[in-house]
């Protein structure tokens, strides 16, 4: 308040007497005298501020005085009681284990033994008494000689049992405390007791010490107090000149009449910005609520112009802002040392003409704020239209419609020629607008509106549409409904970015007043905004579309058809775009087959393209026929050229990360070998449905192993089993740990029995996918078949070429008992070959196979050596070496492959027509 008062200066009082000056002290001891009492009499009165203060401390000082002797005297009577009780013991212990005591109570007069030394240790430790006793309760000592030989009969068992007694009593001179010890010779036998008796009012009292520090205390608390008190008065009285409260309260009532009767809004702020005082006016021109004292002027919902106005506190004079509906100039003077401000509003009410223009400029400011911030949030060139349209309804338009070029719906380049568009977006006020729906396919004609902007490349006003001859003549009856429809204005813009056509976007107008030429500044901002987004969005599209064909044409097609495995497979793309995942079914020798799936981290082109390398290398290593172990060691060495050719090119975009399952799964014995390298292990589907996770030795990822081995689990597969392999983006989910995806798995998999792979796929893709996944996802499921016993025929062959011609004829009659007669003239060729070639340069044991295969003989010859064949054109003038070239020639395709005992070379025969081999060229051949 005395603030305030300051503020406005001093206001003279009823009776006409003026405040003190400030000024010297008043000369003369009279003087000071006179101000002595005065301020004394200040404080006496209770009815002025500091006599209340004063009473107030007064009665606190004494409370606390009170509560302090109280708490001592508490305080000291326990105390007293326990040090009593401490010093009785202390003294009747220290007696009963001194040198002597208990030869004294031995011996044949203890009384003289011990009354001597009893009333020593009395005087010494200025107890009562000390008393020594005999086991039974006759008194050994005491002070008083006569009760020497009294018998005792208080209760002494505890201190005979070891344990010191100590009891309170009340005596003739007082509360005493008594402390009973036995005395033990050195067989540990009670030979005596020792009591000690003590009064309380022996031990000193601390009462009687501190009381007169706290009466001090207490003292120099009040003289503070009164102190204090004539303290504040004084400072009362100069912050308030002298005025009584009465008198203040006048004061008060004065300015706060002339501060609401006033018709201009005056609000006093502090320097951070709070609300110190508001009159009526500011309160109707700013709307504020009645309780706006004391809050900041930011929590009133103000334009952010005026608030950060009022906060600055710097001077300002009629600067106009927009509250609402009125125009108010604002007027701002700092004030106060502390950076205080007075503000001053006034209505203007005579510029709302001007306030109209401003609301609609702002209003137009407003629009194109939101247009940069809500068009464009996403890389989708339909998404980024629809932004558009619903920026412009119904702020600026009823209606609103877009089209696109139709190269630029596919992601290319807009070409120069004309081009038909394509409606992609549409949005207005009501939804049964006569207006082409999305998905239209238009082509305007030349002398349109919209055909004359996207030459022109500016915007082009049509104020009166039942005017325009050039966009009626386009669709008479389309029109003549839009017309009726009430649609009467439009503006069309084009869309162009970087110099190119994109598109066009149409602003309607029915229920607003008719476009002006006005409003083609904020049409063609809002048009250049969509269209920066849409060419990103459509250049987006483009790398998009790239990365997946890329992907798509990386990944298999269609997987072969085998009678080893019915396969199913899913490949889903990440929601952020291509990923690395992928998965192939390779056909091996002997009718095994080899399932993989793999994953490198990552999305985009360089994921996609190192996966391509990665397959490739893949159908490499298997056409080589290496074990798993063996394949995915070489496949990590892949991966670290890949890196150093990277390294070495200056390219910072690495592999940073690729796993790899790798599954050989041969149907003959139902023998499935698999390796993994930082991948999820598969899931085993068995015949009667139950669903495990076989336990797969896992490596370090490829790449980053560092040449550590690799190691294989193997399997035994009944027939009707499903292997599912997986990339863990099906498991793994942002907020869902990997055990739970598994566990979810397991129990997808467990509804699917009897269900074929393909529907297996599907339903464990809705089960695990049902919000969608952040990552791309490789599934592979296969059903696994046996090969009947009976299609497969084995022979042992002896080291002995004479063996030949039998093993042929056995190997002929199994031809003819599976019905085919027709291959045994080239199957003899190829097997004669193939076992002369082991008994000749291999090693025992040598063996035969034939399998037949779904369109497919294989014969198969194995022998203990790891040598292998190589097929080489024999010259003219050679005897030998056309063995192998006579087996290429008529097989399919022959090969060989290592086991841990040997090798194995096969030869696979086509059992299709004219598979046989027509055998006329090569006797007509130069061999």
């Amino acid at each position: 308040m005395g603030k305030l008062l300051r503020q406005y200066g001093p206001v003279g009082r009823r009776d006409d007497r003026v405040p003190p000056k400030a000024g010297p002290a008043e000369a003369g001891p009279e003087g000071h005298h006179g101000s002595a009492g005065r301020r004394v009499l200040s404080l006496l009165n209770p009815r002025s501020v500091a006599g209340q203060v004063f009473l107030l401390q007064l009665v606190v000082v004494l409370l606390l005085i009170v509560t302090a002797v109280v708490a001592l005297v508490i305080q000291d009577r326990n105390s007293a009681i326990q040090e009593a009780g401490d010093r009785s013991l202390v003294a009747a212990e220290s007696f009963a284990k001194a040198p002597g005591t208990a030869e004294a109570m031995q011996s044949d007069d203890p009384t003289a033994a011990l009354q001597p030394h009893a009333e020593a240790v009395r005087e010494k430790t200025g107890v009562d008494y000390v008393v020594a006793l005999s086991p039974y309760g006759f008194r050994w000592t005491h002070p008083d000689p006569d009760q020497i030989g009294e018998h005792v009969s208080a209760p002494y068992g505890e201190a005979l049992e070891g344990e010191p007694h100590q009891t309170t009593f009340d005596s003739s001179l007082g509360k005493a405390v008594d402390s009973t010890v036995a005395v033990f010779d050195e067989e540990g036998t009670a030979v005596g007791l020792v009591t000690v008796g003590v009064t309380v009012e022996k031990v000193t009292s601390v009462v009687q010490h501190q009381l007169p520090v706290i009466f001090a205390a207490g003292g120099v608390a009040l003289v503070l107090a009164a102190g204090g008190s004539a303290l504040v008065s004084g400072r009362l009285r100069r912050q308030t000149r002298g005025l009584l409260p009465v008198e203040m309260t006048r004061m008060y009532e004065h300015h706060d009449a002339v501060l609401h009767a006033v018709r201009e809004g005056v609000i006093i702020l502090d320097g951070h910005g709070r609300l110190l005082l508001v009159n009526d006016e500011a309160r109707r021109l700013l709307d504020l609520p009645p309780e706006a004292e004391g809050r900041p002027v930011s929590s009133f919902g103000l334009s952010p112009a005026l608030a950060d106005l009022l906060e600055s506190g710097r001077a300002v004079t009629d600067k106009v802002f927009l509250a609402g509906d009125l125009l108010l100039a604002v007027n701002l003077r700092p004030v106060g040392p502390k950076g205080g401000v007075v503000a001053t509003l006034r209505d203007t009410t005579e510029l709302r003409a001007l306030a109209g223009r401003a609301e609609v400029a702002g209003g137009r400011l407003q629009l194109l704020y939101e247009a940069s911030t809500r068009i464009g949030t996403t890389l989708d060139m339909k998404r980024t239209a629809e932004e558009l349209t619903e920026v412009a309804v119904p702020r600026f338009a009823d209606f609103a419609t877009v089209e696109l070029v139709e190269p630029v719906l596919l992601g290319d380049e807009p070409t120069g020629a004309r081009t038909g568009m394509r409606r992609i977006a549409a949005a207005g006020i009501r939804e049964e607008a006569p207006l082409n729906a999305v998905g239209t396919a238009l082509r305007y004609a030349p002398d349109n509106p919209v055909s004359v902007g996207m030459a022109t490349g500016r915007p082009v006003l049509v104020p009166h549409l039942a005017m325009a001859g050039g966009w009626r003549s386009q669709d008479p009856e389309q029109t003549r409904k839009v017309i009726e429809y009430g649609i009467h204005s439009m503006i069309s813009v084009p869309l162009r970015a970087r110099g190119q056509l994109l598109g066009v976007v149409e602003f309607w107008r029915s229920e607003q007043d008719p476009f002006e030429s006005d409003d083609l500044s904020p049409a063609e901002e809002l048009a250049a905004r969509a269209a920066v987004c849409i060419d990103n969005a459509r250049r987006y599209t483009r790398e998009h579309t790239t990365a997946v064909t890329l992907q798509r044409s990386l990944l298999p097609g269609t997987l072969p058809k085998l009678s080893a495995l019915e396969v199913g497979h899913r490949y889903l793309p990440a929601q952020a775009g291509v990923g690395g995942d992928w998965y192939d079914v390779i056909p091996l020798p002997g009718a095994r087959v080899a399932l993989v799936v793999g994953d490198v981290v990552g999305h985009g082109l360089h994921a996609a393209a190192t996966m391509g390398r990665l397959r490739t290398a893949v159908h490499n290593f298997a056409s080589l026929d290496l074990s798993p172990d063996e394949l995915l060691a070489h496949l990590d060495d892949v991966i670290t050229r890949i890196d150093q050719d990277a390294v070495a090119e200056g390219n910072t975009e690495t592999v940073t990360g690729a796993t790899c399952l790798y599954a050989v799964y041969d149907p003959v014995s139902g023998r499935c070998v698999l390796a993994r390298a930082g991948h999820p292990g598969p899931a085993l589907v068995s015949p009667d449905g139950s669903v495990t996770f076989p336990d797969i030795p896992v490596a370090p990822p490829l790449g980053v192993g560092g040449g550590l081995p690799v190691e294989t689990a193997e399997l035994r597969l009944a027939a009707d089993s499903r292997l599912v392999l997986y990339t863990d983006g099906l498991i793994e989910a942002r907020g869902r740990d990997i055990d739970i995806g598994l566990g979810m798995l397991g129990e997808a998999l467990a509804r699917t029995d009897g269900a074929t792979p393909d529907d297996t796929c599907r339903e464990v893709l809705d089960a695990m996918l049902r919000s969608g996944s952040s990552d791309d996802i490789a599934l592979l499921v296969a059903r696994t078949r046996l090969l009947d016993p009976a299609q497969v025929g084995e022979w042992e062959v002896p080291d002995d070429p004479a063996a030949v011609s039998r093993i042929r004829a056995e190997a002929t009659d199994k031809l003819e008992s599976w019905g085919l007669g027709e291959t045994a003239f080239t199957t003899e060729l190829i097997l004669s070959e193939l076992v002369t070639n082991a008994i000749r340069y291999g090693a025992s044991p040598i063996g035969l196979r034939l399998l037949r295969d779904s369109g497919s003989l294989i014969c198969e010859v194995s022998d203990g050596t790891s040598t292998s064949p190589h097929l080489r054109r024999a010259a003219t003038t050679d005897e030998g070496g056309r063995g192998l070239f006579l087996v290429a020639q008529l097989s399919r395709r022959w090969g060989t492959r290592y086991t841990d005992r040997g090798k194995i070379i096969w030869a696979e025969q086509a059992l299709d027509a004219g598979a046989a081999g027509d055998l006329s060229g090569l006797l007509t051949a130069d061999l």
